[in-house]
């Protein structure tokens, strides 16, 4: 598709369906250009060169232009991804164009997926009766209905003479109302509560003499919670988002910026679960982290900074400054100021 379109390009106002195939054409090109950053980096040569692949996005997704659909014609703005990939072409650093280049292919793919959506209104347009009478039709099938009333099965007639065999142990107190007057309902009120006292009172005297004579019912000493797993790094239960910025400052302090970058970033993730802005998992990466923020833009902001440096210094190996950490450690006090 990405090769077929480079041929065709519009000249004027598009459909939605041709705008859409342009839009995933340029995530195409994306694409190769991340995997000419993975052959370069392994000393391999790339197929195709970066330059011919940005000059065709530009053409494919162009800043402006008028696409036709049917609630009528609208002009798109494109432009930053004409400012994206003018950014891409002046950086020479491959740890910064790979996050750059996921960053557009993101973008894109929002993109991509709304147009699917105004692809197909009717779906979108179903009405709520239609709704409810596909939600009776479904309700009606067989397993759905209550299932019929059993008859009282061996166990439960035995724990029905269980019970009367116990409440046979206690006295009767039979009370007439005549010779009592108004007094004889309260006088069966108060047999039920003095049974009821009583079986606690027992119920508690078993529950203080039996770790005397066995031992298994002594109390065991409560387990704690399972630690949580933040980007692979195993965090205790007791440890907080301050406890793990203080070790990033030690670090700091002793030299492994690189490492202290790393355990603030882990540090930010625990402050924010534990404010239950994000939901930690292991299978996570510090993209899916910061996706999950998108919703929050002054956040997103300040967090899209830091996960950068972590990338850059942690899984890109870059060399760390004193500068560097300063930077970090601002960026994280803004993002925390931010909740």
């Amino acid at each position: 598709m990405f090769l077929l379109l480079s041929f065709g390009m519009p000249v004027a106002a598009a459909d939605l369906n041709d705008y859409k195939n342009r839009v995933d054409a340029s995530r195409d090109g994306v694409s190769r250009m991340l995997n000419n950053v993975a052959l370069v980096e392994t000393g391999e040569a790339p197929a195709d060169s970066d330059e011919d692949i940005n000059e065709l996005i530009r053409k494919l997704v162009p800043p402006a232009e008028k696409v036709e659909w049917p609630g009528g014609t609208v002009e798109t703005s494109n432009q930053w991804l004409q400012i994206s990939l003018d950014a891409l072409e002046k950086e020479p650093d491959a740890t910064k164009r790979a996050v750059m280049l996921t960053e557009i292919d993101e973008r894109l793919a929002a993109i991509s997926v709304k147009l699917g959506e105004l692809q197909n209104p009717a779906a979108a347009d179903r009405s709520k009766d239609e709704d409810k009478q596909k939600l009776a039709e479904i309700l009606n099938r067989p397993e759905y209905q209550k299932p019929a009333k059993k008859e009282q099965s061996a166990a439960d007639s035995w724990l029905v003479q269980f019970l009367d065999w116990i409440a046979s142990w206690f006295p009767k107190f039979d009370v007439a109302p005549s010779a009592f007057g108004g007094i004889g309902s309260f006088a069966v009120v108060l047999q039920y509560v003095l049974i009821g006292a009583i079986l606690l009172l027992i119920g508690f005297v078993i529950y203080k003499l039996a770790p005397l004579f066995a031992p298994r019912f002594r109390r065991k000493v409560k387990k704690e919670k399972s630690d949580r797993i933040i980007l692979g790094e195993k965090i205790g239960e007791n440890e907080s988002a301050r406890d793990l910025f203080g070790e990033a400052e030690r670090l700091a302090r002793e030299g492994n910026l690189r490492g202290a970058i790393r355990k603030g970033y882990v540090a930010l993730l625990c402050e924010l679960s534990d404010r239950k802005v994000i939901g930690l998992a292991q299978h996570k990466t510090n993209r899916d982290y910061l996706r999950d923020v998108r919703g929050r833009r002054e956040l997103h902001s300040e967090m899209n900074g830091l996960t950068g440096s972590f990338e850059q210094h942690w899984y890109g190996f870059k060399n760390a400054e004193n500068a560097d950490w300063d930077e970090f450690r601002q960026h994280y006090n803004n993002a925390i100021k931010t909740l």
